[in-house]
């Protein structure tokens, strides 16, 4: 009888120190995969797509239990046009933990791109409704962007005024306030609001570009070919650096 215990104490004993080792092989395991997440993020950052993507790849092999790490695959997907499966780690990311509200808006980003409006605001209104997310104003703004994509001028700035009630200085809102009163032809309203939000972003290549525009509606070319210009020198060597030129030497010939 005695020997039968010492064996079954022999056995308990070893059970726990399988279990303790892998339990310290999973932590030292989450701990690597954090790292490489952080280069990952680093690399997102720098706009290093490809690069990002292969240490998020790295770290999901390693604990791919991880909300924020799907929902950084999603984005780093999104960012290279690859939709659907940005998609399948935004889902993945709320199946692990379904309040996290930043993957659910970056989900209805998804949508948005594709076109798939209404999945798009169905996500945004989950989003923006959710008490424990703590800027709601970015799902507000991109109902907002939807409605302007579909012409629904006026639900589009209801939802940038919303968004801009909870938070006044969000240059998102602003822009696209803006591009709406553009839109419908309210030329002095969008000029007010582009100058306001360039206060806030003077980088802001696009900013520039559409105020440039806005003073080109109204007719004053002179002020428009000099933000045209502006946005090419924020912006170099880009698409929209190429747009802005062209605009500014029709723009030229007109004062």
């Amino acid at each position: 009888m005695k020997k039968n215990w010492t064996w079954v104490a022999g056995c308990v004993l070893l059970a726990c120190v399988v279990v303790s080792c892998t339990t310290k092989n999973m932590e030292q395991q989450k701990e690597i995969a954090g790292k490489k997440r952080v280069l990952g993020e680093a690399y997102f950052r720098e706009q290093k797509h490809p690069e990002a993507l292969r240490e998020y790849l790295e770290a999901e092999k390693l604990y791919p239990n991880d909300h924020f790490l799907h929902d950084d695959l999603g984005r780093v997907y999104l960012a290279m046009g690859r939709y659907d499966l940005a998609i399948s780690h935004f889902k993945k990311s709320l199946k692990i933990k379904e309040d996290y509200t930043p993957a659910r808006n970056n989900l209805g980003n998804a949508y948005a791109v594709k076109k798939e409006w209404d999945k798009a605001i169905e996500q945004y209104e989950i989003a923006a409704n959710s008490l424990l997310y703590a800027t709601p104003y970015y799902p507000l703004a991109n109902i907002g962007f939807v409605y302007y994509q579909q012409k629904k001028y006026d639900l589009a700035e209801k939802y940038y005024r919303k968004a801009l009630r909870v938070k006044r200085d969000y240059v998102g809102a602003l822009h696209g306030l803006a591009r709406t009163h553009l839109a419908t032809g309210r030329v002095d309203e969008a000029i007010d609001m582009l100058e306001k939000a360039i206060e806030l972003a003077p980088e802001g290549a696009f900013l520039h570009y559409d105020l440039a525009n806005a003073y080109r509606q109204k007719g004053d070319y002179r002020k428009a070919h000099t933000l045209y210009l502006k946005t090419a020198e924020l912006q170099p060597d880009s698409d929209l650096a190429d747009k802005a030129m062209q605009e500014a030497r029709k723009t030229e010939k007109l004062y």
